[in-house]
């Protein structure tokens, strides 16, 4: 990650958004990154949770209960899938470690030697750029070729 770009909240998470779509929700990458359980939880989160916070609000109405703890519970509810994209954002803008760029790279030499014109990041290869790979993999390739790297 470069040292002078320091994205505020709303750009993590815009970030965290598009990494979220562009990340392949494939079994075999769960074992390897945890990408695949953060991104279905704040699927879950940004689906579900509204709704429950709305009725967490409504029931304690309707029960004359206090409204702060109310109105926490239900900004708690609606702040996990913020906490989901927010975690998502960071990870994209991180450079990847030693092994993986190494990982990144068969992929990508194996996507050129199928005929398949890859285009090469530039600056630092982040996740972000992985992801983007990956998705590309397993549209145009074979699934067997993680097997064979």
């Amino acid at each position: 990650m470069n040292d002078t770009y320091r994205p505020g909240l709303f750009a993590t998470l815009r970030l965290g958004k598009k990494y979220m779509k562009s990340w392949p929700l494939e079994k075999s990458l769960s074992a390897i990154f945890p990408e695949n359980r953060i991104c279905r939880a704040t699927q879950f989160g940004i689906r579900f949770m509204p709704p429950i916070a709305v009725f967490i609000l409504c029931w304690q109405i309707a029960f004359h209960a206090q409204i702060g703890p109310a109105i926490a519970t239900a900004v708690f509810a609606c702040g996990l899938p913020l906490q989901g994209l927010w975690w998502l954002g960071k990870r994209s803008m991180q450079p990847l470690p030693a092994g993986t760029l190494e990982w990144f790279h068969t992929i990508r030499d194996k996507l050129q030697t199928s005929g398949h014109a890859v285009n090469i990041p530039k600056g630092e290869v982040t996740y972000q750029s992985l992801a983007e790979l990956l998705m590309r993999a397993f549209k145009q390739l074979d699934k067997a070729f993680l097997d064979e790297i």
